[in-house]
């Protein structure tokens, strides 16, 4: 008798090997054929579960949104039972900061395809910013939270203070990445940011 296929288990194996080879090389280097060798598994079967390369990218990035989205989880659940606002904002900009491979991979593929759909206007044409906007909305609405029970110093306005945050780790993570600091020095630049924001 024939084995089953499982077609979601072989789509996320394609996608993991991407986010291996991407994470090596940067999205832009990266070829269908490339995937394919990184999977053990012929061109062929790539193009028949992703027919294009931006499909394949897509999806490579969802996947890659995804296991960001556990390790922000798992980084809550190890803080206790009620953590608090305060540590769910800690869990997701300290887990978007490259300090692992894991986390190097998310933030040097995720800034490539940032980067690749600037020039790429299939790419362009996705709606990549959601997942930017659902991180934005998160953090606001951590702050709203905290600013209901008065843990907040006088002022803050959460939305302001929540794009100001991401695009902080946003950059610390790429210092990161490129040597200019070490992932001690961006936690603590974020920590003293918190510091001014929360009582």
């Amino acid at each position: 008798m024939p084995k089953r296929v499982d077609h979601a288990e072989r789509r996320t194996e394609i996608a993991e090997a991407l986010v291996r080879v991407a994470g090596r090389r940067g999205l832009h280097a990266v070829g269908m054929r490339d995937v394919a060798a990184e999977a053990g598994v012929s061109l062929r079967l790539v193009q028949y579960y992703f027919e294009t390369k931006e499909k394949l990218l897509l999806f490579g990035l969802r996947h890659l949104t995804e296991r960001f989205g556990e390790r922000v989880a798992a980084r809550i659940r190890d803080a206790g039972n009620s953590p608090g606002p305060r540590a769910g904002i800690e869990a997701l900009l300290m887990a978007a900061l490259p300090t692992d491979e894991e986390s190097r991979t998310f933030h040097f593929v995720y800034t490539s395809y940032a980067v690749l759909s600037m020039s790429d206007p299939t790419l362009a044409a996705q709606p990549f910013i959601k997942d930017p906007d659902a991180a934005e909305d998160a953090v606001t609405e951590l702050l709203g939270q905290a600013q209901k029970a008065d843990l907040l110093r006088p002022g803050v306005d959460p939305r302001l203070e929540a794009s100001g945050l991401l695009a902080m780790s946003a950059g610390l993570g790429t210092g990161i990445l490129v040597g200019q600091r070490s992932a001690e020095s961006a936690a603590a630049v974020l920590e003293h940011r918190l510091d001014g924001i929360f009582r």
